[in-house]
């Protein structure tokens, strides 16, 4: 997606949301890209200081409480973003997961906004022959197995299963927030 807006609107604002728990090779990847396609790169972090996001026995929130992990440093810095903007333009797709199954391609947000989803109907192998054709860099992780790569502590290399299934392993969650109710404390 990031490939087809570099060609028809660079100067699109291209959030990317800074957790600060990332793969150093997200990091690299989000360079190289936003070089390569020419994008106007923003980074997005929490404004709770990394040591205020421990629980009272001093526990990263992600490993106590993943949904509040998610909240301080996902949804929560995206807020006002979606009050600024009148539509959100990302790249989740169908075939994801049940969540997304259900989403349709235009959503309104609960800012008032409306959230476009331009991939949704684009399958796993549509988008790897659009990366192949186009001859697109590949995130590094991917040759290791990745398949969907969030934040370091909470992705792993998945086994059989569904394509985020390397996401908060051992869990029910498969979704941070952003394209959910927003969790709320």
């Amino acid at each position: 997606m990031l490939h087809v807006l570099s060609r028809i609107a660079p100067e699109m604002p291209v959030y990317f949301i800074q957790t600060g728990f990332h793969f150093p090779e997200t990091l690299k990847f989000r360079d190289h890209i936003a070089g390569a396609f020419g994008l106007n790169l923003v980074n997005v972090e929490s404004h709770v200081p990394k040591v205020q996001q421990r629980d009272a026995k001093g526990k990263f929130f992600f490993t106590s409480d993943p949904d509040f992990c998610c909240f301080l440093n996902k949804t929560q810095p995206m807020q006002p973003l979606l009050e600024r903007f009148d539509i959100w333009v990302n790249g989740v797709r169908a075939d994801q997961n049940a969540n997304r199954k259900a989403l349709q391609e235009f959503e309104h947000t609960p800012q008032g906004g409306s959230r476009y989803h331009p991939l949704l109907d684009w399958s796993k192998q549509e988008i790897w022959q659009y990366i192949s054709v186009m001859e697109l860099p590949r995130h590094p992780l991917d040759a290791e197995g990745y398949v969907s790569i969030g934040c370091e502590p909470c992705t792993v290399k998945p086994s059989i299963g569904d394509e985020r299934g390397g996401r908060w392993l051992g869990q029910s969650k498969n979704e941070c927030g952003l394209h959910t109710e927003l969790v709320s404390k």
